[in-house]
């Protein structure tokens, strides 16, 4: 915040605040009443306006209000010699950033105008980040720019309004989840219940309570009657987690709900009827069990209609860069210290790293810099030391080698971190174009 608009009909307290506050290196203007002041805001936009409540044209009140309404992006402090409670609590309601009594200290008055442009700067940052993530909100947290990724997103923009059941498969970590997510938001049922049951975690027994609802007395401990989640879900999405870990016998009762849409309660005798789309995912080898007899063919079938494969994150690094931003600004949102960037060294450690816990690990990684971090750029040394460490003997195993090798690794890791960009290859390497085309050749990295 560096433009500052002072409304004061006494001429002294005018230039006195205004040579206060160009020492400081603002950019000040001024004016005497709320005529001049409308007009000053139009030639020319400010961030902050130091506002009395008494003018000779317009009760300070009243502008507040005016200003509010056409530009709500400006934060304004009331000032007054006259002070009312009753004053006080109009300017806060009407959106005053805050309201200060004649006499007053000056350095409290720098103060509250640095108070005020930070908090300016927070919100507008938030409200970037806020339009970034509603234009991501029809696809949440399709982030890269990888071949996969992009595949990806365009089967889901194909199969989101189709009706078909879908299992995705993928190691844990990969965003399951978030891919179930966003078929059912971007699909005709998107006003519908959005509903989560994890297949790993509830025994075969109460699993299928848990879908299907049982009735009073139907088992110990079932006092009274209740819904499943397949009742609660109506016409909504059900999504099934780790579907690979449920037993043979739980197997033949989904797929019979699957194949009529029909099922009954746990000690019900009526028959109901769903028309819930059912969302699978797996971080399993289904074919596997499917050898060792473990899963049913046809309820594979059944539910492997269309299928989404992820990858996991070591294998497609292309992608890493756009992750690591998105979480910086996610984290940095939700604990509000700011880290804007990560440098090269780190970023490149990060590229290298196996990630055996995928995106999933990659952002508790990145929150965890982000804390750590004393500066706002994240360095190698804010990495957990595993990360580190492998970066180190990737170092050293590079020095083991033959020149030649060691030069070929180096050429693929620089050309790889510019996301495969000759310009900035040559630039980072130090070479021209020229050399890098003929090194590229040479190693066989580019035909």
């Amino acid at each position: 915040m560096k433009r500052i608009l002072i409304v004061d009909d006494e001429d002294s307290f005018r230039q006195h605040l205004r040579h206060l506050f160009e020492r400081k290196g603002y950019e000040v203007s001024d004016a005497r009443n709320g005529m001049q002041t409308i007009s000053a805001i139009q030639n020319s936009p400010v961030d902050l306006v130091l506002l009395d409540i008494v003018l000779p044209d317009l009760d300070g009140i009243q502008l507040l209000k005016q200003l509010k309404e056409l530009y709500p992006h400006i934060q304004i402090i009331m000032m007054t010699g006259n002070a009312t409670i009753e004053n006080a609590i109009a300017s806060m309601k009407l959106g005053a950033y805050d309201y200060l009594i004649k006499p007053f200290d000056l350095e409290e008055l720098v103060i509250l105008v640095e108070r005020a442009g930070e908090f300016t700067r927070l919100k507008r940052e938030s409200e970037i980040f806020q339009r970034e993530l509603d234009l991501q909100r029809k696809y949440d947290d399709f982030v890269g720019t990888s071949q996969h990724t992009q595949a990806v997103l365009d089967l889901v923009k194909k199969v989101a309004p189709m009706n078909s059941t879908i299992l995705i498969t993928g190691e844990t970590g990969t965003g399951k989840e978030l891919i179930a997510k966003a078929i059912h938001r971007n699909s005709p049922r998107n006003d519908k219940p959005f509903m989560i049951v994890n297949c790993s975690a509830i025994q075969d027994t109460l699993l299928e309570s848990e879908l299907f609802g049982h009735e009073k007395g139907a088992f110990t401990g079932a006092i009274k009657s209740k819904r499943g989640l397949i009742d609660v879900a109506g016409a909504g999405t059900l999504f099934l987690d780790e579907i690979g870990d449920v037993s043979p016998g739980f197997q033949t009762k989904l797929l019979r709900f699957l194949e009529s849409g029909e099922y009954r309660a746990v000690g019900s005798t009526q028959t109901l009827r769903s028309e819930v789309r059912v969302i699978a995912a797996t971080n399993r080898d289904l074919q596997k069990l499917l050898q060792e007899n473990n899963f049913r063919e046809d309820l594979y079938y059944r539910l492997n209609v269309i299928n989404i494969h992820l990858l996991p994150l070591r294998e497609k690094i292309d992608d890493i860069s756009n992750l690591v931003d998105y979480c910086l600004k996610k984290i940095c949102f939700r604990t509000g210290k700011c880290v804007g960037s990560i440098n090269s060294d780190a970023l490149s450690l990060l590229k290298e790293y196996h990630w055996p816990g995928n995106v999933r690990e990659l952002e508790n990684v990145i929150e965890r810099a982000v804390i750590l971090c004393s500066g706002s750029e994240i360095t190698s040394s804010d990495l957990p030391l595993d990360i580190r460490s492998r970066g180190q003997a990737l170092y050293n195993r590079v020095n083991d080698k033959t020149l030649e090798s060691a030069e070929r690794e180096h050429l693929l890791k620089v050309f790889r971190n510019s996301d495969g960009n000759k310009t900035r290859t040559a630039k980072t390497l130090g070479i021209t174009k020229k050399t890098l085309y003929a090194k590229l050749k040479k190693y066989g990295i580019m035909e």
